[in-house]
């Protein structure tokens, strides 16, 4: 008999043994529940509260539950530990009680967010009708109008649109520049030195000459001895556009001051009588390059008035308003009107006209520097360095078709550009009628590119005119607008005069003097060369 009790204690055990890991297990679980409910922090506190610290780390299961049992209720006062038999029942009802405690948590979180969120509102909308208050009782502008065009303000910032082709394709280092490379040079001879100079650009539209101002600035910016700084600016403005006023009532370029009657100032000096200088774009040029595109279009006494600021690298203000003793005199206002404000910068102009059209006084001024007409090889490099950075493929012909029809970078790079647009509009219009859609670049053809010239009604400017085959009566001629050259074709027919000796001459009035004076030239020409008297045709 005893050999079977001991049977009997070496198999049930085992069973027991698998049931004690099965709670001991969901007992850990209720622990780690519990301390992801209630934190460590707080569990910590509790457990030295109820006198449970001792009972989490003990070893036996039933303290253990105990433990868990006084965390649960919160009470102290249980003491009795229970038995293996009653360990089942006491899990499940402490499962119980930690998915009420978990489920109370739950709504008075989302309880607590909403009261902080309606809080939140409440205090903003408070403080909203504060400012309100505090603004009309001083007096302020501020309005729901007002308020309401400044979020359309904001939200109109917030939408960005694609950047535009010029953008995207333009140079961004001196050795993407295509065909300037004595200008280049000449440019950072001039400014990249301790002593820079003032100089003006030459060359026809579409070459590069504002790129190239902006590239040698940052580069020069990087050279040792360079008298720009890393902060250096580079403001730029259209001479074109550029308007002011005589009576210096409004003046961007140099600065102007609004007085506190006409013009109008802020409020605390109007009520002082105290006029404001407003600075100009050559006192945000100070210390960096201000560039003038079409310099040449400027007006004459801004371009003098300009010329004083080059000398005295400052810039001074006037008005019958300002009153030195005023002693309520804001301290940088004294001084804008004593002192003036600075300007010392390069001064860059660019213009497409004849330097002899340009004011000498200016002219004595600047050191000049002429960008080349671009060639039909350089339009072409331009083409191919575009298409890589588009990331598009083009045919072989297409530079060569490109620079037949212009020669300007800029826009030679529209072109390009259109004829991609073209070309994925032609692509995106396959895929919607089914066919499948080529992962590789896209690729610009030649196509494509007559369809852009088609559409834009672009002529060729270089057009082919030569023939194998001589005429009688037909000539060339080489004709030259600003930068472009072109061939004239010169046609003409002789027949024998009605009476010996008087022949006459008649050709295209519409022509003018130049072309009639050059056909006299060339009867001339003949009777010496041929001894042909041309009057008897």
């Amino acid at each position: 008999m005893a050999r079977s009790m001991k049977t009997t204690r070496q198999v049930n055990p085992t069973g027991n043994l698998s049931g004690r890991e099965s709670l001991k297990r969901k007992a850990a679980a209720l622990f780690g529940v519990l301390d992801s409910l209630l934190g460590a922090e707080r569990l910590a506190r509790r457990a030295d509260k109820v006198g449970a610290k001792v009972l989490m780390h003990s070893r036996q299961l039933g303290r253990r539950v105990l433990a868990l049992q006084r965390l649960v209720y919160d009470d102290g006062s249980l003491a009795a530990v229970p038995k293996e038999a009653q360990i089942p029942a006491i899990l499940e009802d402490l499962q119980e009680r930690i998915a009420d405690l978990m489920a109370r948590k739950t709504v008075a979180d989302e309880l607590e967010r909403r009261v902080a969120d309606r809080m939140r509102e409440r205090q903003d909308a408070y403080m909203r009708e504060l400012r309100m208050q505090l603004l009309q009782e001083s007096g302020g502008p501020e309005t729901d109008v007002t308020r309401r065009k400044l979020e359309e303000l904001q939200q109109l910032e917030r939408v960005r649109v694609a950047r535009t082709a010029l953008e995207a394709l333009r140079p961004r280092t001196l050795s993407q520049v295509v065909g300037q490379e004595r200008a280049v040079r000449s440019l950072l001879a001039k400014l990249a030195v301790p002593v820079p100079q003032h100089v003006i650009l030459y060359g026809p539209p579409g070459v590069g000459k504002t790129t190239v101002a902006r590239l040698v600035l940052e580069e020069a910016k990087k050279l040792s001895g360079s008298p720009f700084g890393k902060e250096a600016t580079f403001i730029e403005v259209d001479g074109s556009t550029l308007r002011w006023d005589s009576r210096e009532a409004t003046n961007p370029l140099l600065g102007s001051v609004h007085d506190p009657i006409y013009q109008g100032t802020r409020r605390e000096f109007a009520d002082l009588g105290i006029p404001e200088p407003k600075l100009g774009l050559v006192t945000r040029a100070h210390g960096g390059v201000l560039f003038v595109d079409e310099i040449g279009e400027l007006d004459p006494v801004l371009q003098a008035k300009l010329l004083k600021v080059l000398e005295d690298k400052r810039v001074y203000f006037e008005s019958s308003y300002y009153d030195r003793d005023n002693a309520s005199m804001p301290g940088y206002i004294k001084k804008l009107f004593e002192g003036g404000a600075p300007a010392d910068f390069i001064l860059i102009g660019a213009t497409t006209k004849e330097p002899e059209e340009i004011s000498p006084t200016l002219r004595s001024r600047c050191a000049e520097v002429f960008f080349d007409p671009l060639s039909q090889e350089d339009i072409q490099r331009i083409v191919r360095q575009a298409a890589l950075r588009l990331g598009v493929k083009v045919g072989t012909d297409v530079p060569r078709i490109i620079s037949d029809y212009t020669i300007e970078g800029r826009k030679a790079v529209n072109m390009l550009a259109d004829a991609y647009g073209v070309g994925l509009y032609r692509t995106r219009g396959r895929a919607r009628n089914g066919a499948r859609r080529p992962r590789t670049r896209p690729r610009i053809t030649i196509s494509d590119l007559y369809e852009v010239v088609r559409s834009g009604r672009l002529a060729a400017s270089t057009p082919v005119k030569a023939s194998p085959t001589p005429e009688i009566g037909k000539v060339f001629a080489l004709g030259v607008t600003q930068y472009v050259g072109s061939i004239i074709e010169i046609e003409a027919t002789a027949f024998p005069a009605g009476k010996q000796a008087r022949g006459t001459i008649r050709f295209n009035e519409t022509a003018g003097t130049m072309a009639k004076d050059s056909v006299f030239n060339a009867a001339s020409v003949i009777r010496q060369v041929a001894g042909i008297d041309v009057g008897g045709y």
